[in-house]
């Protein structure tokens, strides 16, 4: 409870036991002190008592003295120090009357008074004065030990009431804690009671909300001049207020009325998105009629452009208040992109937006036909002072940048970029159906319209030529350039919907009637059927006029389409229309019955579905611009063939386990038979080339061997005609090696490997005979 400080108080007092008298050694015995001086005796002794009537001073601890309270422990420190000092030096002055005492009580002389007369002292008393001197040190510590004993009792006292004073005090907040418990229960419900009634209170009042704010609004739609309210940015908030008014009732349909509500501000939304189409169309409209009217007044290609694009965005966003309404109302259906966004009124904004643009696109394309007619002029001048491909060049180049210069203005005044989108609710699709005669990222038809009149009656090089140029400068990107402008990837967008949508049809068409005229209904004439020697090393010099017809339009094609589209109908098609007009050449040509007929039909076949097949591998790798000098793909086509397999399938066809009708191009003699067969595979054309080459291959290898089995065999049966038979087999190797050489000279690989297979089927008809004869 205390700092031991506190103890330390009591002063603690040394005291020194009292010299005795110092006696001098050799002295002679005092004479008694009850005896006068001189022998003579006092008249009148005084009593003992009164040596003791004078106030003895009480020894007893100091008197206790309030002591000011320490501010701090140094200033403690100092009291104490202080305190200590002053019971020290009273201690001093009380051994020393004590001493004094002591000194009248034994009734020694002291100094300066020995000629004094002391009073005789009795022995019993001096006694216990003595005893009580010598124990006086003693005395004193047990005096402060008892002071202290009854301060620490004091200190017990204390601390005892004041521990029972604290749990009187812990036992009243009990009994108050108990008490009070309920009560707080209590506050706390009605605390609970008060915030579920407060938030009852606000969702009744902010459900109460949409009630009320019908009557409101309703008097400011319909209130005269409610029409210049699209013109403020308060507008805004109305639309915002309904859309929110609307999604409540049909979230709360159980609720009373919701349906009749629900109804009304559908009602007043769509009044309210009228009066801003009206407001926005009214605008539009004033502005195209000084517009319009400054643009057809001057013939300065730049003066137009300025008022077309710069004059009227300055004046469109003169009124801003309605054109931020108008960009609310386009972004609350349709997203930066011109996607659409699903919503509750995605109808009732969607209908107002496809008006508007609507409304914008027969503005635009109003105001600028002076500008879209005198493109139309410059064009069909063009056509006739230069040529179709350079008029066609120029046409879409200035369709493209008015359409870049459209989308521009479009986004700066309608917040949107309508990007290509299949989904008939995206903007993309709105602004397609607005097929106007100005081009913009939407409508690209008025150029095809324009370009086609002129494509259709141009020469197919022509088409092929525009269509190239047009791919290589807009649809294929140099994503090697540091940077991609915009403008050349709108110009990508835009392209790839023109050919995708119009050019490539176009093309397509054109090379259909191209196929048909050339191929299909081409007449085969007899001079045509003849190989004639190739031409400066060429393979393609001698082949059938059809087959050269068909490699042009394989290159054309190539240089027109992307590789992409190498696989497309039109390539099918040509290859289709070229096989069966071979197949109608072969069958003319097998009409002779001679042995050896001129030209040969199979070597006819092999010849011209060889420089087929090259070309379309040509096709494949993108290499068809200039017709090679030699039949460099021919190593691939012939592995393809597998002539490592022929020997086990000249046997097999030989020993009659395979049907000669597979290899037979003229099976059952019908051409409608073989068209249907073709048809079968149109997708796959370059089999069907395989199985017509292998077919023809065959029929040539196995005539030729028994040609030359015939020549070697008559030389060993008629060994006297020895001269004949080698001029026999000298003469058939000289007509095979002069047939060879003049359908495929300049290359030797081709001869080598037909060569090579009209051994192995010689071989395999001897083995034949032979099996036969052992049999």
């Amino acid at each position: 409870m205390y700092e031991d400080s506190w103890y330390n108080l009591v002063p603690d007092h040394t005291h020194k036991r009292n010299p005795s008298v110092p006696q001098a050694s050799g002295h002679r015995r005092r004479g008694s002190l009850l005896q006068p001086p001189n022998g003579k005796q006092s008249d009148a002794v005084e009593p003992l008592e009164e040596l003791f009537e004078e106030p003895e001073t009480p020894i007893e601890p100091p008197e206790a003295t309030i002591t000011r309270r320490a501010k701090s422990y140094s200033d403690f420190y100092h009291v104490v120090r202080a305190q200590l000092s002053k019971d020290a030096t009273a201690a001093r002055k009380r051994r020393k009357k004590a001493k004094e005492r002591t000194f009248d009580a034994l009734m020694v002389e002291k100094p300066g008074h020995s000629n004094k007369r002391q009073p005789p002292v009795q022995s019993g008393s001096l006694d216990d004065e003595l005893i009580e001197a010598s124990q006086q040190e003693y005395l004193i510590y047990r005096d402060q030990l008892e002071i202290t004993e009854r301060h620490l009792d004091t200190l017990i006292s204390d601390t005892n009431g004041a521990l029972d004073l604290l749990t009187s005090l812990a036992d009243s907040f009990r009994a108050v804690e108990s008490q009070t418990s309920s009560f707080q229960a209590q506050c706390d419900d009605l605390l609970s009671e008060e915030r579920r009634l407060q938030k009852l209170a606000d969702e009744v009042g902010t459900d109460l909300h949409y009630y009320a704010y019908l009557d409101g609004v309703t008097r400011r739609l319909n209130a005269p001049g409610a029409s210049r309210l699209v013109n403020h940015e308060s507008f805004g908030e109305i639309m915002t207020n309904l859309d929110a008014c609307i999604a409540f009732m049909i979230d709360h349909p159980d609720y009373r009325d919701s349906e009749s509500y629900l109804a009304r501000y559908q009602s007043l939304l769509t009044k309210a998105l009228h009066l801003l189409e009206v407001g926005f169309t009214g605008h539009l409209d004033r502005i195209s009629a000084e517009i319009s009217k400054q643009i057809a007044a001057t013939q300065s290609e730049s003066a137009r452009h300025a008022l077309a694009y710069g004059r009227f965005e300055e004046m469109v966003l003169e009124v801003d208040g309605l054109v931020t309404n108008a960009q609310r109302v386009i972004r609350s259906c349709y997203d930066q992109l011109g996607n659409p966004i699903p919503g509750r009124t995605f109808d009732y904004y969607s209908n107002t937006a496809v008006n508007i643009f609507s409304s914008y696109a027969d503005v635009r394309d109003r105001d600028l036909r002076p500008m879209t007619q005198h493109d139309l002029d410059v064009f069909k001048k063009d056509v006739k002072e230069t040529t179709a491909e350079t008029a066609c060049r120029n046409f879409i180049k200035q369709c493209y940048e008015r359409s870049y210069d459209e989308a521009n203005l479009f986004a700066r005044i309608f917040s949107v970029e309508p990007q290509y989108n299949m989904d008939p609710q995206s903007a993309y699709a709105a602004l397609k159906k607005q097929q106007k005669a100005l081009v913009h990222a939407a409508n690209i038809a008025p150029i095809a319209t324009t370009l086609q009149p002129v494509l259709q009656i141009s020469e197919l090089q022509t088409v092929c030529n525009l269509l190239g140029w047009v791919t290589n400068e807009y649809l294929l990107l140099e994503y090697d350039e540091d940077e991609t402008t915009q403008y050349s990837i709108y110009c990508h967008d835009l392209t790839a919907r023109l050919l995708i949508e119009h050019m490539w049809p176009l093309t397509d068409s054109a090379f259909e009637a191209e196929v048909t005229k050339s191929i299909s209904k081409a007449v085969i004439s007899p001079e045509s059927l003849k190989i004639s020697a190739v031409v400066n090393g060429v393979a393609s010099s001698n082949a059938h006029p059809i087959t050269k017809r068909a490699l042009e339009l394989l290159a054309m094609y190539d240089q027109a389409m992307p590789k992409e589209r190498s696989s497309s109908p039109v390539v099918f098609r040509i290859v289709y229309e070229t096989i069966l007009a071979m197949q109608r050449a072969e069958a003319r040509l097998k009409a002779n019955k001679a042995a050896n007929p001129d030209p040969d039909p199979d070597l006819f076949m092999i010849k011209n579905l060889l420089i087929l097949k090259n070309g379309l591998v040509s096709l494949e790798i993108g290499d068809v611009r200039s017709q090679p000098a030699a039949m460099q793909h021919f190593g691939q086509i012939w592995d393809t063939l597998s002539p490592q397999n022929w020997m086990g399938l000249f046997r097999g066809i030989l020993g009659g386990s395979l049907s000669l009708g597979l290899w037979s191009s003229a099976a059952n003699g019908k051409a409608p038979q073989a068209r249907k067969q073709i048809q079968a595979v149109e997708k796959d054309a370059n089999e069907k080339l395989d199985e017509l080459l292998r077919q023809s291959i065959y029929a040539f290898t196995q005539r030729w061997g028994t040609l030359m089995n015939a020549a070697r065999g008559g030389r060993r049966a008629a060994a006297n005609n020895n001269n004949n038979n080698n001029k026999n087999l000298a003469a058939t190797e000289t007509d095979l090696d002069e047939k060879l050489l003049t359908a495929f000279g300049g290359q030797p690989e081709v001869v080598a490997k037909l060569k090579e297979a009209i051994q192995i089927n010689a071989q395999a008809q001897k083995e034949m005979k032979a099996e036969k004869g052992a049999r």
